[in-house]
């Protein structure tokens, strides 16, 4: 093992590493040396319920190999116990240790009506953004863990929207405030668990990410980002999956992780502490900048607005 390399020889499960974040821890864990099983719902053959064709679990595992890793394409619905079972039976089989667990399984942006009443929205669209950001997180780390337990120095990442801080605020649609906060919790609950085994349990989220579902929103590509910003001016503070991917990578092959149990970081946040930065070198930090705006406008607080340059 080398320092280039610092996860050969370590397995990882990234449950829904189809495209986003996902897909960058993937591929971040495989450069780092990690034999790395991606998987989701979208396949070549066949598209999940996000309509999205565009990126498949097949293309994510070719980018972990790429990348100097071992990727293996396995296609999982994460809401089917069955189905994980199968995925976490394979890797024992394989390789008889599962040492890092990534849930980024989502999905459910379709499903959002931000500025809707909870009683207005339909019953069925709400819980399956909870079956979506909760339930398929409860069942994968259920099924995983008794592998992962299985030697000192086990991985969870919980992968949500916010921090435990920034999200004590009102996230605009109460499923998916429940669905972004339970991740936190998880992590928290599970780091009490874990912690008499050696392992570790830590949620992470990425600020205002450029994935390629938001990319197409806004009608632009990595290449035109910068066009978002008049319409969108946190845009500015906008960051790339990779940007995420190399913080989770780098907490991975940290020694002394554990002092992050039950806790949960940001991009930036991990960005700070490891040194790592995008694509264009940058660090941004749109979750320190949206907390320090909000304490500006609180009349206790009062002061000069916070300038976006200083969390770039």
């Amino acid at each position: 093992m080398t320092t280039e390399t610092p996860l050969t020889g370590k397995v990882a499960l990234v449950a829904g590493a189809t495209r986003g974040a996902g897909r960058a821890i993937a591929v971040q864990l495989g450069a780092a040396g990690a034999t790395v099983y991606a998987t989701g719902r979208t396949t070549r053959e066949q598209v999940s319920e996000v309509g999205r064709a565009t990126e498949t679990i097949e293309e994510t595992a070719e980018l972990v190999t790429a990348a100097g890793g071992e990727g293996i394409a396995v296609p999982t619905d994460h809401l089917e116990p069955g189905q994980v079972r199968a995925l976490v039976g394979r890797i024992e089989r394989d390789h008889g240790r599962l040492d890092i667990l990534v849930n980024d399984i989502w999905g459910g942006n379709f499903l959002l009506d931000f500025n809707t009443k909870m009683w207005d929205v339909e019953l069925d669209r709400g819980l399956r953004m909870l079956d979506l950001g909760a339930k398929s997180h409860i069942i994968t780390s259920s099924i995983a863990l008794p592998l992962l337990v299985k030697q000192p120095g086990g991985l969870v990442i919980e992968v949500t929207d916010g921090t435990a801080e920034t999200n004590k605020g009102f996230r605009e649609n109460f499923y998916y405030d429940l669905a972004k906060n339970a991740p936190i919790r998880m992590a928290f609950i599970l780091g009490e668990e874990l912690k008499s085994v050696g392992a570790t349990a830590v949620a992470v989220t990425p600020g205002f990410i450029r994935s390629e579902e938001m990319l197409d929103i806004f009608g632009l590509t990595e290449e035109t980002w910068r066009d978002g910003i008049d319409k969108q001016p946190h845009w500015a503070l906008s960051e790339s999956p990779l940007y995420l991917g190399r913080g989770v990578a780098a907490l991975a092959a940290d020694p002394e992780r554990a002092r992050w149990n039950g806790q949960s970081l940001s991009s930036g946040e991990l960005a700070r502490e490891y040194g790592v930065t995008d694509a264009d070198g940058s660090r941004p930090d749109v979750w320190a900048y949206i907390m320090a705006e909000k304490a500006a406008e609180a009349p206790e607080k009062a002061g000069d607005k916070p300038s976006m340059d200083d969390y770039r």
